[in-house]
């Protein structure tokens, strides 16, 4: 049984590593989305030292997979992904429905009903996004265009054009979103805000 655990243990550093390069992150960028120190986390990767539950916590978290994939459990055989919503601050939830690192990930977006007054706050990053709504009325605003997509239409555009979605007035909406690595990246905003002379 001591064997065994060891084993596992000793095949952690490698997989960490292999994580992290297949999501093009530094070590630094690790340490600063983790709270684990640099050199912590080269040791780690190195199988200089083993980790602890409080560091496979983050890590796992960051590179996006169950503690179980980082220290390859046992297949348990039920193919069901466990998915956790993520709220956000404005009512919104995020549902990851990928868990792969890496490649195209895959969200379901769930928004509460729009205001339709509110000034869009268009933002630029790496990357396609790919966007189909499920259910309700999805306003996408991109570059010079202001579209409004239905139940059952999809859009496609390369988002280092300035853009922005969000729900109507009319109802909620719920639309799937697929992105590739870069999109897991920052959005940065497309514009400053113009001020009000005084």
């Amino acid at each position: 049984m001591d064997e065994a655990i060891d084993r596992t243990l000793d095949a952690v550093g490698p997989r960490l590593k292999r994580l992290r390069l297949n999501r093009g992150v530094t070590l630094t960028d690790l340490a600063a989305e983790t709270g684990i120190s640099t050199s912590t986390l080269s040791r780690l990767e190195a199988g200089l030292r083993r980790p602890t539950l409080e560091q496979l916590l983050p890590l796992a978290r960051a590179h996006g997979v169950t503690i179980d994939e980082l220290v390859d459990a046992p297949p348990t055989g039920d193919p069901r992904i466990n998915l956790r919503a993520i709220p956000c601050g404005d009512g919104a939830v995020v549902l990851p429905l990928t868990r792969r690192p890496g490649g195209i990930q895959a969200y379901k977006f769930v928004l509460p009903t729009g205001n339709d007054d509110a000034e869009p706050d268009l933002r630029t990053h790496e990357g396609y996004d790919w966007v189909y709504v499920l259910n309700g009325t999805l306003r996408l605003v991109l570059g010079e265009h202001d579209l409004i997509l239905r139940s059952g239409e999809a859009a496609e555009f390369d988002t280092r054009t300035p853009h922005w979605f969000g729900a109507t007035g009319a109802s909620p909406v719920e639309f799937l979103s697929l992105i590739g690595r870069q999109g897991e990246r920052a959005h940065v905003r497309a514009a400053p805000k113009q001020v009000p002379a005084e």
